[in-house]
């Protein structure tokens, strides 16, 4: 985060998105991490909070922030580097077909499942299908 902001000023929510979009949607901090982890940089000196419009809190990096970044510059284009490697995977694996498809099941089997008439034989039924899909595409090339 602190790489982040001292590229630009940013506020959490901004630090949230960057990251997501750093990991192709592969990962998105929680609020419950950043602002914590903000409140952390700040109380070591690292960052410091500039005025800014509304209530959101824009940080900085201190002339202290900058120099702990290039003091583990290695580290944290080691960061990066694994950040990318998330989004490359997340792209290669993650496409929009594929989620539509998985959204369309869970949504279908949450559906058909809490109905009233699900038994054990329905159950049964379900799993066979569901184990008959991962064997097909376990096979395909």
């Amino acid at each position: 985060m602190l790489k982040l902001i001292a590229d630009a000023p940013r506020h959490g929510y901004d630090l949230i998105r960057e990251i997501e979009g750093l990991t192709g949607g592969g990962y998105a901090p929680s609020p419950g991490v950043v602002y914590p982890t903000l409140s952390m940089l700040d109380e070591m000196g690292l960052i410091e909070e500039q005025q800014s419009e509304g209530a959101k809190k824009r940080f900085a990096a201190s002339d202290e922030g900058r120099a702990h970044l290039a003091e583990n510059a290695v580290v944290v284009d080691g960061l990066f580097a694994r950040l990318a490697a998330v989004g490359a995977e997340s792209e290669r694996t993650d496409g929009a077909p594929i989620r539509r498809a998985m959204g369309n099941l869970r949504q279908v089997l949450q559906h058909r499942l809490m109905r009233e008439d699900v038994n054990e034989d329905t159950l049964h039924e379900v799993a066979a299908l569901l184990d008959e899909a991962a064997q097909k595409i376990e096979r395909l090339k």
